[in-house]
């Protein structure tokens, strides 16, 4: 519940979250393949190997949460949250000048600042199958090519990637004049993945170093 002293201390709404399901399942198994690996090296390793082998799981394994699970995407009716894999980037909606896609899906700030959203990756493959059903649609004489936004009962014929990003381009579009929707983009570095992958990189070095 919101302080009634400060009423935008909470959004109004809970936030929409976009995340990649295919990343995320590619992030656990390797994490399970580098755990296996990991510990088996280490129970039964001689001499550096298990040493070696923890240090290399200190290294690679924030790295591989920070690519594959880290990245979502939160939106609500005052602001839109990108978790990068090394940064958390808070941008007002009121601070949105676009949000673009081509080769990746990025926000532009009216400041000028260009931020990418890792969690909604863009699929190639996927928009031109959208686009061979949409073909398939208008030939069939469904007039509005089985877009939704002119028909609700049509069968989405868009990626979801960019059907995402419709839903982040509405929200823009409709809060960015919003009273709570105002402000500077912040930026905060991710530490906890940071700190421990610096310092699995210095102990892998200290250790290869030593002869």
């Amino acid at each position: 519940m919101s302080d009634p002293q400060n009423p935008v201390a909470e959004p109004a709404y809970k936030d929409r979250t976009f995340r990649s399901p295919a990343g995320i399942a590619g992030g656990v198994l390797l994490l399970a393949l580098g755990a296996w690996l990991g510990i088996d090296a280490v129970i039964r390793g001689e001499g550096r190997t298990p040493w070696l082998a923890l240090a290399g799981l200190l290294f690679a394994v924030p790295l591989v949460v920070a690519y594959t699970v880290r990245p979502a995407v939160y939106a609500n009716d005052d602001r839109l949250r990108i978790r990068n894999p090394f940064r958390t980037v808070t941008v007002p909606w009121a601070a949105v000048a676009t949000l673009r896609s081509g080769y990746s899906n990025e926000v532009l700030t009216n400041g000028g600042a260009k931020f990418q959203i890792w969690a909604i990756p863009v699929s190639l493959r996927g928009r031109k199958k959208a686009a061979r059903k949409q073909s398939q649609a208008a030939a069939h004489g469904d007039p509005t090519g089985g877009r939704p936004f002119l028909d609700p009962h049509a069968t989405p014929t868009r990626s979801t990637g960019d059907q995402s990003m419709d839903e982040l381009r509405d929200l823009a579009e409709q809060q960015a004049a919003s009273e709570t929707a105002q402000g500077e983009p912040a930026v905060r570095w991710a530490y906890e993945i940071l700190a421990p992958c610096a310092a699995g990189a210095v102990l892998l070095a200290v250790l290869l170093a030593v002869t």
